[in-house]
């Protein structure tokens, strides 16, 4: 058979979807998350081991850690994807289960039932502002993803104000020990006595990626907010620890940011 052949049949409708990506759509758990799941043997697929690749139907018996799991929806049932805009308050962490017992942002999140919430990126344990969930584990992938570019806004309380040239090379590009960083847009935004504002834009998402470019010029962050996630704006109408359900037509935006498309 040639490597044409073989393409088309692995390519064909008949064929189903990668298992990865059902799962991901269905909200199970990120494509990433999915992935280790199948390194790790937790998956299979009409009892054996689901390998990496594997393309499955609605017709396929799907376990996942032994338990029987429906990542297709019935038929006739149009599946829309869920997204939250929540609050986060500084001193809680981005995660399910933190092993020293600290308040979780998982723990203030509506109950949902049939599905689970994904975390779109994550906030350090000192930064407050916008966090993004979604019952759509494709959707969540698209926007974490470098390659999507979606922009990132914070506003960024420093101690000292920055000079022209510490300015400039935040957006030229510093050098961190996981690559260059750099501010797409810096605006001004005020401040009294040792404090200043400032307002910035990035397309990426590092580990502490904003703090390490400051401090990387000189200055220390002493407060830092993410007021915006592509084309959705932190909404002063949602209190601290509180959160909202983005309406159809915000889903639509985000999707379309994230190369998507309109929502199912």
């Amino acid at each position: 058979m040639s490597d044409k052949e073989q393409e088309q049949i692995d390519t064909s409708p008949e064929q189903g979807e990668r298992l990865q990506k059902v799962m991901a759509r269905a909200g199970i758990g990120s494509r990433r998350q999915v992935e280790r799941w199948m390194k790790e043997g937790k998956v299979k697929v009409n009892r054996e081991v689901a390998p990496l690749g594997v393309r499955v139907t609605a017709e396929d018996e799907i376990r996942l850690n032994g338990s029987l799991i429906h990542p297709f929806p019935k038929e006739g049932v149009s599946v829309k994807s869920r997204v939250i805009l929540y609050h986060k308050p500084a001193r809680q962490i981005t995660s399910r289960n933190d092993p020293d017992g600290r308040d979780t942002v998982f723990d203030h999140l509506p109950k949902i039932r049939g599905a689970r919430w994904i975390a779109v990126g994550r906030l350090d344990y000192n930064t407050s502002g916008l966090l993004l969930f979604t019952t759509d584990g494709e959707l969540a992938h698209k926007l974490m993803h470098p390659s999507a570019e979606v922009e990132r806004e914070y506003a960024v309380r420093t101690l000292g104000e920055a000079t022209e040239d510490q300015l400039k090379k935040l957006i030229d590009g510093v050098s961190l020990e996981d690559g260059v960083a750099k501010f797409t847009d810096i605006v001004i935004s005020g401040g009294q006595g040792v404090n200043h504002w400032y307002h910035v834009v990035l397309q990426e998402g590092k580990n502490r990626e904003v703090r390490r470019m400051w401090e990387a010029v000189g200055l220390t962050v002493s407060r830092l907010m993410r007021v915006r996630y592509g084309p959705v704006f932190l909404d002063k109408k949602v209190r601290v620890g509180k959160s909202r359900e983005l309406k159809p037509e915000e889903i639509i935006e985000l999707k379309r940011a994230a190369g998507l498309g309109s929502v199912s």
